[in-house]
């Protein structure tokens, strides 16, 4: 008999990017060697903060998809895959108290969900992804009832990011959540993360083993390609220029505005094209920006179609991962994953200590960075463009390949949480 998994988590395909991507290839491959497969999620509203088509048209509050499953891996058949999509309230422009609602009230209508499926064919296991972190209840709860495994993952340490950025500043609040999650901890039979880092700080709270996780990259289809100046030249570039590319999430909290500030100190540098691709609710802030400055090197772009993301990544000489210095130990930027599957230079805010400063170093796979250093920035975008970089994206290539296939990951995991 086939097994049986359910995921509840906030975020799922089709969005592009971040955790949605990765529940999505998750839940797809899964299904695709076997396994009878169901999620709890909302609405696709990520990066753009908007539900996105064609779900923005639909007039009920849950929605039941069947996705087809075509792809069949090992051998093993094809299972099934069915979505329950559940209403929350999306804010346009998030702060840190609309994102708090945006978590709860998804919350609550998945708890909903889950409780109408405990009264279906049993699940055997039940996977909750975080954020938010309260999804986990919901797990423990299908647990108590009806005797299924829990596995609790850890993408983004959220109580701890809503401290450190004064996102949550009662102190009694902070306290209670981390109560709640001590809790979670307790009763989850499996905990996981994507990090050394937040697996060393999750271990310290969580008194148990954690299973390593990480975040993967399909390394054939984001794999190295020749001939840059073409591909310069396909998306409007000169051969002879040099493209600094940011593309992911454009939102306030991460110091995105850097890039701005290196653009103007680094204007004499004619050659120098500062790019910024994605959505998100602070991309016309910067663009506003960029016009006031008068900055004629930094171009924007949307999000690129998955068709041409591999070109597109392919063009760019320097690619940026920006994060604020609270962030580097608590939060793997799943950007990375594809820049280094490319064989791409990346340029990393990153401060010694941290667990990405760390592993950065450790292959020698990127230029690092202290974070939140506008002249380390401007000192390190320079001496990117100009340095000789093989030996680098040799390594991030090769790194990808080693550890970040998803089949490789998958394999282990169904092994350690699917089949014991």
């Amino acid at each position: 008999m086939r097994k049986r998994v359910l995921l509840i988590g906030g975020n799922f395909a089709p969005e592009p990017t971040g955790i949605g991507k990765y529940n999505g290839e998750m839940m797809k491959w899964l299904a695709s060697n076997g396994y009878d497969c169901t999620v709890i999620t909302s609405y696709p509203y990520y990066p753009q903060w908007k539900v996105q088509e064609p779900y923005e048209k639909v007039k009920s509050w849950y929605k039941k998809e069947e996705l087809p499953v075509t792809t069949t891996l090992n051998g093993n058949g094809t299972g099934r895959l069915q979505i329950h999509r559940c209403p929350q309230y999306v804010p346009a422009k998030p702060s840190g108290a609309k994102r708090i609602m945006l978590d709860f009230s998804f919350a609550l209508s998945a708890f909903f969900k889950v409780t109408q499926l405990l009264f279906r064919k049993k699940f055997d296991v039940v996977i909750a992804v975080v954020p938010p972190f309260h999804l986990g209840l919901l797990a423990v709860m299908y647990k108590k009832i009806r005797g299924a495994k829990v596995m609790y993952h850890i993408q983004d340490m959220q109580i701890e990011a809503a401290r450190d950025l004064q996102m949550i500043k009662s102190k009694k609040l902070i306290g209670l959540l981390f109560g709640l999650e001590r809790y979670i901890f307790r009763q989850a039979d499996v905990v996981s993360s994507i990090s050394d880092g937040m697996i060393r700080k999750i271990h310290e709270k969580a008194g148990k083993d954690i299973f390593f996780f990480p975040n993967w990259v399909d390394v054939t289809l984001f794999h190295p390609l020749d001939d840059k100046a073409a591909l310069k030249r396909e998306f409007g570039f000169a051969p002879e220029d040099k493209v600094i590319l940011y593309s992911g999430a454009i939102g306030e909290k991460q110091g995105l505005e850097s890039i701005l500030y290196a653009a103007q100190k680094l204007q004499h540098r004619k050659d120098l094209k500062f790019l910024i691709c994605g959505s998100g609710p602070y991309k016309a802030k910067l663009e506003e920006m960029a016009a006031v400055m008068g900055l004629q090197q930094v171009i924007f772009f949307p999000l690129q179609p998955f068709e041409k993301f591999n070109r597109f990544l392919n063009m760019a000489d320097v690619h940026l991962v920006i994060q604020k210095a609270n962030a580097s130990d608590l939060v793997m930027p799943s950007k990375l994953t594809t820049i280094l599957a490319v064989g791409g230079l990346a340029l990393i805010t990153a401060n010694p200590g941290t667990s990405l400063h760390d592993l950065v170093t450790r292959y020698n796979m990127g230029i690092l960075v202290n974070a939140e250093d506008q002249q380390a920035l401007d000192e390190g975008i320079c001496r990117a463009v100009d340095a000789d970089a093989a030996t680098l994206q040799e390594n991030a290539r090769s790194y990808a390949e080693t550890f970040l296939s998803i089949g490789k990951i998958m394999s282990r995991f169904e092994e350690t949480v699917v089949q014991n």
